[in-house]
């Protein structure tokens, strides 16, 4: 009788503990697209209340996004992305694209985005060391070995 797998220990698992559920990375796009407040950020995610605050606490705590009150009375604070915050915009990119590509529907995107270059950003995940779009057939598999 083969033994149980065991759960694979994967990067991609990790992220997904912090970022994984709708509301965090839609909190998150709504830093990007400049939206820090609270109050914004229920309005334009449709996120529960209790829901949001769970969540903004979890990606705060995780070093994501950072607190930063901005009113004494009554004490109000807004979010800003920290570095580890700023390495999710590819993710947050990618998805978009996709949901550009898959979901769109008739109407097309309802958020394009304009690169400084002057043309429609498109994003594509490349190799940082060659520059060539990544293909998963391109790809190999390696497990670092333990010491």
């Amino acid at each position: 009788m083969a033994a149980p797998a065991e759960p694979r220990v994967c990067s991609v698992a990790r992220t997904l503990d912090v970022v994984g559920e709708k509301w965090a990375l839609l909190a998150v796009r709504e830093v990007f697209l400049g939206n820090r407040r609270f109050d914004e950020m229920i309005r334009r995610t449709g996120a529960p209340r209790d829901t949001l605050t769970a969540r903004l606490r979890t990606l705060v705590d995780a070093g994501i996004l950072q607190r930063r009150q901005y009113s004494d009375h009554p004490p109000r604070f807004e979010y800003h992305l920290t570095a580890a915050g700023q390495d999710l915009y590819p993710v947050i990119l990618t998805l978009l694209r996709w949901g550009d590509e898959h979901l769109a529907g008739s109407d097309g995107p309802p958020l394009i985005l304009d690169h400084h270059c002057g043309h429609r950003l498109i994003p594509q995940v490349s190799c940082q060391a060659c520059g060539e779009v990544v293909d998963p057939a391109d790809t190999a598999r390696r497990f670092p070995t333990s010491s």
